[in-house]
């Protein structure tokens, strides 16, 4: 069990972490919330999309002062902040197509975009926990079982191979067998009932379809997790940095979600991009023994498949469809 909490990070920087988290949070739940509800605006989202950018980098330079501080070596703090940004950057990436994914889950549901801030809000409270938990679980299998970094390797590649076909084709709710167990387990309102999750009808109280909504990307974000997770783990076995890189990523997932939103059909060969990023990560990870890729290197690769996306997905749409 002592591996599995074996990390150069000390102890007030844990503290410092989670002040953070407690601090943004607060920041979200309460003084956020005397907005009451209403749309975030494509500036609103760029202005919190800064700052919780501003606030991982920010944090990172802490990270770095630590190690240099209780290890006395500079090349040690630049290797951990390395990972640490490495960590981050994927998160964020596989969260794009995350964000995609609750798009179209506020459209089949017809949410108001009133209500889409408290859902994601939820949401993001949600995903901290689980992750915290599916973080410990997995660093506690690969410091147990070395051999699951190939099981988790494997399964990157094969989930990059599936993204990469299902690319480009229409996503749709009709057949989701979540969404039908869901409507199976209980009766649900036609209509919304402002922020409210449970209303009543005849005498009985049921769902509403913001209940409904707050479930779908409750399961949606246990599904990417299984991806993103062990995509960390390919970057560092460092249980602080794959959690705090996570998280961070998480914190900003809101402000993320309302900026792609208004920008999402000018990305479109993103999904692509994301396949091919899985697909190095886990066979980086397969590798692992055999030859371990620098950090360095691996973040490069990440930030040249997404700049180079986006650059081809943006010159695809700004050409004519019958030009010469």
């Amino acid at each position: 069990m002592e591996a599995l909490f074996q990390t150069v990070a000390p102890t007030w920087l844990w503290a410092t972490f989670w002040a953070i988290v407690v601090v943004a949070l607060f920041i979200d739940f309460v003084v956020l919330r005397k907005q009451g509800a209403h749309e975030v605006g494509f500036r609103e989202a760029v202005n919190w999309s800064i700052v919780w950018v501003a606030v991982s980098f920010a944090f990172n330079g802490l990270f770095w002062w630590a190690v240099r501080d209780a290890t006395g070596s500079t090349e040690e703090a630049n290797t951990r902040a390395l990972e640490f940004l490495t960590g981050y950057l994927i998160e964020k990436s596989l969260a794009v197509d995350n964000i995609f994914v609750f798009l179209m889950i506020f459209t089949y549901f017809a949410v108001p975009p009133a209500f889409q801030k408290r859902v994601l809000m939820i949401g993001i409270i949600g995903a901290i926990v689980l992750r915290t938990v599916m973080i410990l679980v997995g660093g506690w299998l690969l410091a147990e079982f070395h051999w699951v970094l190939y099981v988790f390797g494997a399964f990157l590649i094969l989930t990059g191979v599936k993204m990469w076909i299902a690319a480009g084709q229409e996503q749709t709710l009709d057949d989701n067998p979540a969404l039908k167990l869901l409507r199976r387990i209980m009766p649900v309102s036609q209509n919304y009932e402002g922020e409210k999750f449970f209303t009543f009808e005849n005498g009985k109280k049921i769902a509403t379809p913001l209940f409904m909504v707050i479930a779908m990307v409750a399961l949606t974000d246990v599904i990417f997790a299984v991806d993103s997770i062990p995509a960390i783990f390919a970057i560092t076995s460092d249980p602080f940095i794959v959690l705090t890189s996570n998280v961070f990523a998480i914190l900003g997932l809101r402000a993320m979600y309302f900026l792609l939103a208004a920008v999402a059909g000018k990305f479109h060969l993103l999904s692509y991009g994301l396949a091919v990023i899985l697909v190095f990560i886990g066979t980086k990870m397969v590798l692992i023994d055999v030859y371990k890729i620098p950090v360095v290197f691996s973040l490069g690769v990440v930030v040249a498949i997404l700049a180079l996306t986006m650059w081809l997905s943006v010159r695809s749409a700004a050409r004519p469809s019958g030009g010469t």
